[in-house]
């Protein structure tokens, strides 16, 4: 019986480890190994923090936040860069000077980390590696802003510390004291990073207080808009490695409020009323995806929900939320941007369509596709889980800014 039962736990282990590790990876993706083995921690980690918030120990986002906790690396000086914590605006930052003499004037990057809102600090190990080697490799000034992060704070707290500390830092006086070119500035971001930086450029366009424009705005994979979240990308990408559409759908909502009635909406994409179904236009993939990525889909009008949850929950119809809300003329004057799209990821065809609309209204734009990439993929830069990917992204994230900034 003994022997029995060991047997029946070793299946059992071995059948439990394999569902874990064994993820079908898409064809295309290097290192397929690797990637699975990084999306079956980041599976068990979910796991876990599902069941924390079922039994009512912690919140699901904060039980995320202890991948957070174990990535941070306090800030640390090289021969290269001087790193410092400080905050500008009362909000934390983490500041990145180089070291290196410069002949003029500075350029200047200001970095929103991803993590749907709710995760992600500057100070974990693949952002400091991010914005330390950003800052060495342009010699530039890298302000890598902390905001809040939900369920503690909901929008739009997050816009509006990111946005405190880059009004901020124009101001000539700041730009003086740490020798920044006021022609050279950029704000970029990752994913829901990616999407502030969007935000922020939007809002400067509309904000008569600062008189410093920024050069250029790059958005990493950006999250662009809560409308219709049953894109050909969502659906393609459903469970596909480290964003599968149910924890996109979680940030999303979590973002705005831990009403479960919202995320239940917005998981079936009920969430919009039929008196606001002009805002489709913006987001209608039938005119704004190219024919490789709608894949012989079929456009369908939405599904159109109760007015109740946009009364509740106006956040989420607001373009500080939903940069891709933006009406065309609101585009227009936007500076030259960059956008990074990944095959492999529900939020593609947010990216895509931006950059689409953008071209639309006049705006320089240098969108770069991964086909063979998934969203995260740029983070995955700093060992133990390296991947080629991320240095190949990153490096042309870098170049592009070296060539344009």
């Amino acid at each position: 019986v003994e022997m029995g039962a060991k047997l029946l736990c070793l299946f059992l282990a071995s059948a439990l480890i394999a569902y874990y590790i064994y993820t079908p990876i898409p064809e295309d993706v290097e290192e397929p190994w690797k990637v699975m083995l990084i999306t079956a921690s980041f599976r068990a980690l979910g796991h876990l923090a599902e069941a924390a918030d079922r039994l009512g120990m912690m919140h699901y986002m904060d039980a995320l936040k202890l991948l957070t906790a174990a990535e941070y690396v306090a800030p640390t000086s090289d021969e290269n860069v001087t790193v410092t914590d400080t905050e500008f605006s009362n909000v934390a930052v983490r500041l990145y000077l180089p070291r290196r003499a410069s002949d003029g004037l500075r350029r200047a990057v200001i970095y929103f980390h991803g993590g749907g809102w709710c995760v992600g600090d500057a100070g974990m190990k693949s952002y400091d590696h991010l914005t330390r080697w950003t800052s060495n490799m342009l010699n530039a000034v890298v302000v890598s802003v902390n905001y809040r992060l939900a369920p503690k704070y909901r929008f739009p707290v997050q816009f509006e510390d990111v946005y405190s500390v880059t009004k901020f830092f124009l101001q000539s006086s700041v730009l003086s004291q740490y020798g920044v070119d006021p022609d050279r500035i950029c704000v970029a971001g990752d994913s829901a990073g990616g999407n502030l930086a969007a935000a922020v450029a939007q809002q400067l366009l509309k904000d008569s207080e600062v008189k410093t424009k920024l050069k250029v705005q790059a958005l990493i994979y950006p999250a662009l808009q809560t409308l219709d979240l049953n894109l050909p990308s969502y659906q393609e990408n459903e469970d596909k490695p480290i964003l599968p559409k149910l924890l996109m759908v979680k940030f999303w909502s979590e973002y705005f409020t831990s009403d479960s009635s919202l995320r239940e909406a917005m998981a079936s994409n009920r969430h919009i009323p039929v008196e606001l179904s002009h805002l489709f236009q913006f987001v209608n993939w039938s005119n704004l995806l190219p024919e490789e990525l709608k894949k012989d889909r079929v456009y369908t009008s939405p599904t159109y929900g109760s007015s109740e949850l946009a009364q509740k929950y106006p956040g989420f119809l607001d373009t500080r939320a939903a940069p891709l809300l933006a009406s065309d003329a609101q585009l227009r004057g936007l500076p030259l941007t960059y956008i990074l799209t990944c095959e492999h990821d529900v939020l593609r065809d947010d990216g895509v369509m931006y950059a689409e609309r953008l071209q639309a209204a006049g705006v320089p734009v240098t969108h770069d596709h991964a086909k063979d990439a998934f969203h995260g993929a740029m983070m995955f830069v700093s060992s133990p889980a390296e991947l080629a990917v991320g240095h190949r992204l990153l490096k042309r994230y870098i170049e592009w800014l070296n060539d344009n900034l």
